[in-house]
């Protein structure tokens, strides 16, 4: 029987043809997504547009005669249509990917290198999921939307990379405590405001916002460059300290562990969780496993589920927990699940966050 459901309708610009076809294939294997147009540059973007008026946008940046950061610009300037970055990100094209975000993409994501079927499938995941994501969040003509997979890779939880904590490990109390936080679509700008808000001897900070590598070194720079706290890409090994932000790098699991009474970060090359890595369900597991009653873990904006299990494990042994309310979501996925779930203890909008994470952090 024929679906009567409208499918997303995508216009491809991008100058290689084989990116063109390529994408094509991908997004077109999905029963919800229809290609409408794939073409070269802006320009004859701009006669497609009128023609096709697509649902989403999927634009590189480095293109001739115009490129996609001058043509995002115009779009949002002028007829507003959601639009996901895919390009070949360098550390020097990084920065031009935050700008892009500043100027209104919803999601940036590099463009797959697909040379084994394990990488195919990963990639195909990876876009048509951040489709999905880019269409649901637009500003105008919002929709509940609940995507239907085309296929069905193996969705790994969290116990792919780290076991649940049955017998205690966390110490019952210590002076240093532990925020946990995740994000995904539209997680940039919310963790700006949030960081943006911590003072200089805030708790330690670690945080999972899906995002492609070679961005996340970037983005916090970018953030420790505006905020009062120190702000870095996490490294393995690298130790949670007061006044501090670990950003998880693009394409790792990043957990939390200890060393001692000293709390360290541990990096993993593990399979995609919850359809992605970094993954905040992981994140918050190994918190929930090592920090428990010392820490506090927030969810915040983003499309999905990743995190609210998470988060439930990590309210289950005494942490505190927060879930950004729906109207200050781009995306209101990851949160609603969790407050589903009964993952959440707190429920507040994204400029009470901040102040909600320290007094919870300063509680015994």
């Amino acid at each position: 029987m024929k679906s009567d459901k409208k499918k997303i309708k995508v216009l491809i610009v991008d100058d290689s043809a084989l990116v063109r076809q390529t994408l094509t294939q991908i997004f077109n294997s999905d029963p919800e997504i229809e290609v409408v147009g794939a073409v070269a540059d802006p320009y004859f973007a701009v006669n497609r547009i009128k023609e096709d008026a697509p649902d989403v946008i999927s634009l590189d940046i480095e293109m001739p005669r115009m490129d996609g950061l001058t043509f995002l610009r115009r779009i949002m300037a002028q007829h507003p249509i959601p639009v996901l970055i895919i390009s070949t990100l360098s550390e020097k094209g990084s920065e031009t990917a935050l700008s892009a975000l500043e100027y209104g993409a919803s999601e940036v994501i590099c463009k797959p290198k697909i040379n084994t079927q394990a990488a195919l499938e990963e990639a195909t995941v990876t876009l048509c999921d951040a489709i999905k994501a880019t269409y649901k969040a637009k500003i105008f003509k919002r929709r509940e939307y609940s995507p239907k997979e085309f296929f069905v890779p193996k969705k790994f939880s969290a116990d792919a990379i780290l076991a649940k904590s049955i017998d205690g490990t966390a110490m019952l109390k210590t002076t240093d405590k532990v925020i946990a936080v995740g994000a995904s679509t539209g997680g940039t700008e919310a963790l700006r405001v949030f960081l943006s808000a911590m003072p200089p001897d805030c708790p330690g900070i670690i945080i999972v916002q899906h995002m492609p590598e070679v961005f996340t070194k970037s983005f916090a720079k970018r953030l420790n460059d505006i905020c009062q706290i120190n702000v870095k890409e996490a490294e393995d090994g690298d130790p949670v300290l007061k006044g501090h932000a670990l950003i998880a790098p693009g394409n790792r699991h990043m957990m939390l562990s200890r060393n001692g009474a000293r709390y360290i970060i541990k990096l993993d090359d593990g399979p995609l969780v919850n359809r992605h890595r970094p993954s905040v369900d992981v994140l918050f597991r190994s918190t929930a496993k090592y920090a428990g009653t010392n820490s506090v873990g927030v969810i915040m904006t983003g499309m999905g589920d990743d995190g609210a299990k998470g988060l439930l494990e990590m309210r289950e042994v005494g942490a505190q927990t927060i879930a950004q309310d729906e109207e200050s979501c781009t995306v209101f996925g990851m949160p609603k699940v969790a407050i589903d779930l009964g993952a959440t203890i707190n429920v507040v909008s994204l400029d009470k966050i901040a102040g909600k994470v320290l007094s919870l952090g300063k509680s015994s």
